[in-house]
């Protein structure tokens, strides 16, 4: 009976010990299981799952082409590789506009200018942060289209509005129908001097024509000894733009304006203002 006993005792202390081995693989084996799916730390921020291997340079056959956290949720377009939400892209620079743009914009509207906005332009020490292409101001065209920072736009519109279509029409009976432009925005130096030109920052616009309703097409080129109409109405482009502009130079100033109006709005000291 007593060796009955202690065989009996005997197996359920080897059961005993065969439960334990087998609760503790299987403690193991969870253990293992939740390693492997947590690669990342939540108190560093670091993503806790695995991206795969898959990226756009190795294609998968007849699969949709995603990556990481977009292979788990392909529906969802804003995971990305590194399984965080992607961030919104940056406000266009419309919406990221200073008061003082969107005030200038206005006054163009205000004035009738045709013009759109168009991206940021920097090359080097030129640029212009928020650039307009004018192509038209009121019902004279702008040909082509000029490319000028907004304040620049807005000076010459108002010039053009109030002196150079009054003065058309005073000398020759006729509206203004398009003004011929030779340069606007140009990431250049003054020739000879090595002095970035207000061209560079957009402000700053040549004129070599201004075409008439009547047909005619004035050339600023110094005009003859007897052409006194078209001379009184270029002396009269050149003294009323000063009133406007802190730089005007034309025919006469030198041989590089031999042939244009030079028309800007560099800010100097003192208020000076180069009327040539």
């Amino acid at each position: 009976m007593a060796r009955r006993l202690g065989a009996m005792l005997g197996l359920a202390q080897r059961n005993k010990r065969a439960r334990v081995t087998v609760a503790g693989l299987a403690a193991g084996a969870a253990i293992a299981t939740i390693s492997a799916c947590t690669t990342g730390d939540v108190f560093a921020l670091q993503p806790a799952v695995d991206v795969g291997s898959q990226t756009a340079a190795v294609p998968q056959p007849d699969a949709p082409q995603y990556a990481g956290m977009q292979r788990l949720v392909p529906s969802n377009p804003y995971m990305t590789q590194a399984a965080y939400p992607r961030m919104d892209e940056p406000m266009s620079p419309v919406e990221q506009m200073p008061a003082s743009e969107i005030d200038c914009r206005n006054e163009l509207k205000r004035m009738g200018v045709v013009y759109q906005d168009v991206q940021p332009i920097h090359e080097g020490q030129c640029g212009i942060d928020f650039p307009v292409k004018v192509s038209a101001i009121g019902s004279v065209a702008m040909t082509p289209a000029a490319t000028l920072t907004c304040n620049m736009a807005a000076t010459f519109a108002a010039w053009t509005k109030n002196e150079l279509q009054p003065a058309a029409r005073w000398r020759y009976f006729s509206g203004v129908k398009a003004i011929h432009q030779g340069s606007s925005y140009s990431c250049r130096n003054i020739a000879g001097e090595g002095v970035l030109s207000e061209h560079g920052k957009g402000n700053a616009l040549d004129v070599m024509s201004i075409e008439l309703n009547n047909g005619d097409d004035i050339d600023v080129r110094k005009p003859g000894l007897f052409a006194f109409r078209t001379r009184g109405f270029l002396n009269n482009v050149r003294a009323d733009g000063c009133e406007y502009f802190t730089t005007v130079l034309g025919p006469g100033y030198n041989y590089d304006h031999r042939n244009h109006f030079h028309f800007d709005i560099k800010n100097r000291k003192s208020g000076y203002r180069a009327c040539r």
